[in-house]
């Protein structure tokens, strides 16, 4: 099997939700060598499929879920590839949530996969999270990036509180935060005092900018 076709086969699969011939493709792609960054990108490609289908009503939650689950599975064969790296220092720290009030994850952890994907050790600390929460992660952790995700207009304020909780805490100047979600726009970002991304991919971009000190 060529390798574009081996990574279509895959991409196919998390669209489908085929966990077994997801996790088949990976393990196969492994032992032809190709690199766990390009598969690991196959898998991207096709939960962010997912993702369109089901903003346009074409696919419901189960749908989603069932993509979720191939991509997560498979994603388990490719971490221990992905952390090698030929790398022995991580990238960075980032503290990642959904905020308080939202219960939204499915982009928050493809943020978390593309980072880790980059080399970032991530610390996840679900959804519904209050803003204190990611402030206490963050120096417990010392973590060089705090990422919030929201994906209602009803809780992108807790973004702001996340940045004002930052600040009352003096780990604002320390610390990078970087928002996203539905309802998040670089004016908003730029109004509170944070960093904006459109996406998982973007957002392991911008991460690597912030600790390399370009933004």
């Amino acid at each position: 099997m060529q390798k574009e076709e081996l990574l279509e086969r895959i991409r196919n699969a998390v669209v489908n939700g085929d966990v077994e011939t997801a996790k088949e493709g990976v393990k196969k792609g492994l032992e032809a060598n190709i690199p766990a960054k390009e598969l690991l990108n196959a898998l991207l490609e096709g939960m962010n499929i997912v993702g369109d289908l089901f903003d346009k009503g074409e696919y419901f939650l189960p749908q989603v879920m069932l993509a979720a689950d191939a991509m997560t599975e498979s994603i388990k064969i490719l971490e221990p590839e992905l952390t090698k790296g030929g790398e022995a220092t991580s990238a960075g720290k980032v503290v990642i949530g959904t905020i308080e009030g939202d219960i939204h994850d499915i982009g928050k952890n493809l943020v978390a996969i593309m980072l880790r994907g980059n080399g970032f050790e991530v610390y996840d600390l679900g959804k519904d999270v209050p803003a204190e929460e990611f402030i206490k992660k963050a120096k417990e952790v010392s973590a060089d990036i705090i990422a919030v995700s929201a994906l209602m207009s009803t809780t992108t304020p807790g973004q702001k509180k996340v940045v004002e909780a930052a600040k009352e805490e003096g780990i604002y100047s320390k610390v990078k935060i970087m928002v996203g979600g539905a309802c998040t726009t670089p004016e908003w970002a730029e109004k509170i005092g944070a960093y904006y991304a459109p996406d998982a991919s973007e957002a392991a971009k911008l991460a690597k900018k912030l600790v390399s000190g370009e933004s």
